[in-house]
């Protein structure tokens, strides 16, 4: 049987787990192999494009540094908060009855659970891509970022795209 064909027989919260494990598992992968293997912190930063950059950036915050927890106590804080967010996240995936949901929020928790992972281990996430311009955007104009990051991006769009595309009535049938 096709992978598409076993996906589609899967119910909304199996679809939602096993994207929240693979987004997971890629995330910590990728982590892994940069730091470890490629050895990122080794490395001069590297244009992709100009706009983009490969370098190694730790982030003791939430996104854009915010609430920087450098103390235990202070990561602590962060990963309660962040555990309760990805209990709440988890409780609403297998409650509903959307595919599209399901999967959305299984990205979104996978990513959660690949930064709280970093910040466990690590005592902060990595990230590694550098997204910059110099263009008058304000605060959105330099961005660092890593593969769990991407993920949770991408199940927020999805629960956008299904939120305003995608009637009542399809949504429940997947």
């Amino acid at each position: 049987m096709p992978l598409k064909t076993k996906l589609a027989a899967l119910p909304p919260r199996a679809l939602g787990l096993a994207a929240a494990l693979a987004a997971l598992a890629v995330d910590q992968a990728h982590k892994f192999w940069m730091l470890h293997i490629f050895d990122v912190a080794a490395r001069p930063p590297i244009s992709l494009t100009p706009f983009l950059d490969i370098v190694l950036s730790w982030n003791f915050g939430v996104s854009y540094s915010l609430f920087p927890a450098h103390e235990t106590a202070a990561r602590l804080v962060l990963l309660t908060v962040q555990g309760a967010i990805i209990a709440g996240l988890a409780v609403w995936m297998v409650r509903t009855g959307s595919r599209a949901t399901a999967l959305a929020l299984g990205l979104i928790i996978g990513g959660a659970l690949g930064n709280a992972a970093d910040r466990m281990t690590r005592g902060a996430v990595a990230d590694f891509f550098y997204l910059h311009t110099s263009l008058p955007v304000g605060p959105l104009a330099n961005y660092v970022f890593n593969l769990a990051d991407v993920f949770i991006t991408m199940g927020v769009a999805l629960l956008v795209f299904e939120g305003f595309f995608l009637p009542q009535e399809r949504r429940a049938a997947g």
